[in-house]
């Protein structure tokens, strides 16, 4: 029988490439879908039609629907690879909806490995860990050691889903593992994020000239790719014994910088303004207001930097990443360019 995977969250944009990556691994891939996700699955244009790829509808929130699947999955007589990347992932809307992003982030971790505990059958679990776990950082540059000190409702309910599966692998021995990953982007990436407001916001303003509204431009963030990291999470999996793993470029930009190359991209440079929420970013040539900052997307706390330390996973998976910045920024660019065309 080949190998199998559960992907929650498989319509995202790391559900969809890893889909596609066990796909060609020969994997049978089943994977989760929110009931209210039947009109946004563009992201699985290119598997839904494929043989051994199997959509499954249900929700985090709901124990007894995932209680049932991981039962069914149990008796398929193999090995299960679960991929937990179901997720409220957008940070500013944690502060918005604090017990949603923890009833789905933190306990819905908690469901699936319950569910895995009480079956018979062979399962191996990853849990889709963030950066932003580190918070307000205790270190310079963040490593599998590195305290936590979460900064928003997303933050603390990943810390929540790292501890108990952590505590579900020492306690009953499950193989399971945490991938703390820094930030990775794509094509793919939800136009509510930081990156694709970005890129698809240019792509616009090249036609338009509407400014982009966004808030702090001078974080600093570890961006890498995504499909470069959906093949570390498998990595994972993939060894004699469960452990948590850090996976990161070891650089860190501004989101100013991004700001900065994507314009390059669209053969535009960029002049800076003024100050704090008075900053604007002027086409240098003709003056056209290019971007604005509002307080309306400042955080109620913000993270000032993420920079993280993979050393772990070359050493013991092989894992380095593939895409530079500038290369994830161009690809982002030329994405939505094309798609304004």
């Amino acid at each position: 029988m080949p190998p199998v995977a559960f992907i929650t969250g498989v319509t995202g944009q790391d559900g969809s490439y890893l889909a596609e990556f066990l796909l060609e691994k020969n994997y049978r891939v089943y994977g989760l879908s929110r009931y209210c996700s039947e009109e946004k699955q563009e992201r699985l244009v290119n598997i839904k039609d494929h043989p051994s790829f199997f959509l499954l509808s249900g929700d985090l929130t709901d124990t007894a629907r995932i209680t049932d699947i991981i039962r069914s999955l149990s008796n398929l007589g193999t090995c299960v690879e679960v991929y937990n990347l179901g997720a409220q992932s957008h940070v500013k809307l944690s502060f918005d909806q604090p017990e949603f992003t923890s009833n789905v982030d933190a306990i819905g971790t908690l469901r699936i490995l319950e569910a895995i505990r009480q079956t018979n059958g062979h399962f191996k679990f990853y849990q889709a860990c963030t950066s932003e776990m580190f918070g307000k950082i205790q270190e310079p540059i963040q490593n599998e050691e590195t305290p936590f000190y979460p900064r928003s409702p997303y933050g603390v309910s990943k810390v929540y889903g790292y501890w108990i599966t952590k505590n579900y692998r020492e306690s009953y021995n499950l193989f399971a593992c945490n991938g703390i990953l820094f930030n990775h982007e794509s094509e793919r990436r939800g136009v509510e994020f930081v990156t694709r407001k970005v890129t698809r916001g240019l792509a616009k303003w090249k036609k338009t000239r509407t400014p982009i509204v966004l808030g702090n431009i001078d974080a600093k963030r570890d961006w890498g790719h995504a499909e470069d990291y959906i093949e570390a999470m498998w990595l994972m999996l993939q060894q004699e014994k469960p452990d948590d793993y850090v996976i990161a470029t070891g650089e860190t930009h501004t989101v100013r910088e991004f700001i900065e190359e994507a314009c390059k991209h669209i053969g535009t440079q960029i002049q800076w303004e003024g100050k704090d929420e008075n900053e604007i970013g002027r086409d240098a040539i003709t003056g056209d207001i290019i971007i604005r900052i509002s307080p309306d997307f400042y955080r109620p706390s913000e993270v000032d930097v993420l920079i993280g330390d993979a050393s772990k996973a070359l050493r013991l998976l092989g894992w380095s990443p593939r895409t530079s910045f500038q290369q994830l920024v161009q690809r982002m660019m030329d994405s939505d360019k094309k798609a304004s065309a």
